[in-house]
């Protein structure tokens, strides 16, 4: 899909401890490789996707640093990962894109998901801005 489009973004998927799929397409940096491992980060703190985090910390006015104690330089609260959740299970890991602006990288993560899953990506994609 990102390979497609000719997105240069960088792609993680990763079991917590284990990394478990890489790419960095054509164009993407590595300033991208960072902020994958940031917002890696912001998921297996909180379990949430990074760009929920985001909203909630833009909503509330204050920041991952301020609000939690935790570093810029490790976790970032921008979209683009997800947590990998098994019934039964829990969360098993997380699936990270960088390259995009953040919405964007969200929304090709939720697309991605979607195509793997056999969801349909219109019932569950963001409304418009």
């Amino acid at each position: 899909m990102a390979v497609a489009r000719g997105h240069a973004v960088a792609i993680e998927i990763a079991g917590f401890g284990l990394l478990l799929f890489f790419a960095a397409l054509e164009g993407a940096t590595p300033d991208n490789v960072a902020w994958v491992a940031r917002k890696r980060n912001t998921v297996a703190h909180f379990r949430r996707s990074s760009y929920a985090i985001g909203l909630r910390m833009k909503q509330a006015g204050t920041t991952l640093a301020e609000k939690h104690g935790l570093p810029d330089t490790e976790y970032a609260s921008h979209g683009g990962a997800f947590p990998l959740t098994v019934a039964g299970a829990g969360v098993i890991g997380t699936i990270t894109v960088s390259g995009l602006p953040q919405r964007a990288d969200h929304e090709l993560v939720v697309e991605a998901l979607c195509a793997e899953l056999g969801h349909d990506y219109a019932a569950l994609a963001l409304a418009g801005e």
